[in-house]
């Protein structure tokens, strides 16, 4: 992704070191999702991220991170903290090994498919009104009737404005008797873009891709073992355009992970 004039430079240097041609190839277990390739320019950096911190509302109810400092600068000569964390906590990436037996981990999932195009839907009004809303098809092609076909390789992402109750979190978790209350994608949905449009990933603002009260995980179940990839927690979806802007996915390269705490951003 180039701002203005990079795009020349670049094609200044390589021409120098002759090399006038660069393919790529990536295998991926159980998955055709192939990327979108067009060049596209930003002229804005939108963090999708929230801080990840012990207080961090998470799905198990323990903290997300725990952190001791180890060395001290004024007493060491440099500063070091040790992590603990849980690999699904704060803004993080799940990847399609979550739900599968042999799906691909956190690094075997290629480059290119942690950069797509990002189609916002917003289903915040119905969510206010609803709780365990689920982002439905009809999500889908009401906001296709209006913006156009889903872009090809992109992220579909959910916007609940669910990301504003973060602070609390009684109210972002919902929990009642035994029962989380939060919106997500129905495994319909799921399963019709699967099936029906070349898209990478899901993303949703809350603690999962599924409602709160799922107990059977459907949109996990349906969507991860395809080989494609989910992001909980996301922040920030109301001020990306619904269509346009490009996602981009730091996801930590550790090896077997089945996801990890990500840094995201939309170039807009």
């Amino acid at each position: 992704m180039c701002v203005p004039g990079c795009e020349q430079a670049v094609h200044r240097a390589l021409s120098r070191r002759g090399f006038f041609q660069a393919t790529a190839a990536a295998a991926f277990v159980a998955t055709a999702v192939t990327p979108a390739r067009a060049q596209r320019s930003f002229a804005s950096v939108i963090d999708l991220t929230h801080v990840l911190s012990g207080d961090f509302p998470t799905f198990f109810g323990v903290p997300g991170i725990e952190i001791e400092k180890k060395f001290d600068f004024r007493k060491d000569g440099f500063n070091l903290n040790w992590w603990k964390i849980v690999e699904h906590a704060g803004t993080h990436m799940d990847a399609p090994i979550h739900f599968s037996e042999s799906g691909a981990s956190a690094e075997r999932i290629p480059a290119e498919q942690l950069v797509a195009p990002l189609a916002v839907v917003d289903v915040a009004a119905k969510a206010a009104q609803n709780a365990d809303y689920a982002l439905g098809r009809q999500d889908l092609l009401d906001w296709e009737a209006r913006y156009g076909r889903l872009p090809e390789g992109c992220c579909v992402a959910m916007n609940s404005g669910w990301a504003q109750h973060v602070a609390n979190a009684a109210k972002f978790v919902g929990k009642v008797s035994g029962t989380m209350h939060f919106p997500g994608i129905h495994g319909e949905a799921a399963a019709w873009l699967i099936k029906e449009r070349n898209v990478v990933g899901l993303a949703v603002d809350t603690l999962s891709l599924d409602p709160g009260p799922s107990k059977d995980f459907k949109t996990h179940a349906t969507w991860l073992p395809t080989g494609r990839w989910g992001i909980e927690n996301i922040a920030n979806l109301d001020k990306v355009p619904a269509v346009g802007a490009t996602l981009v996915a730091g996801l930590p390269k550790v090896k077997g992970a089945t996801g990890g705490p990500a840094r995201i951003f939309a170039l807009a």
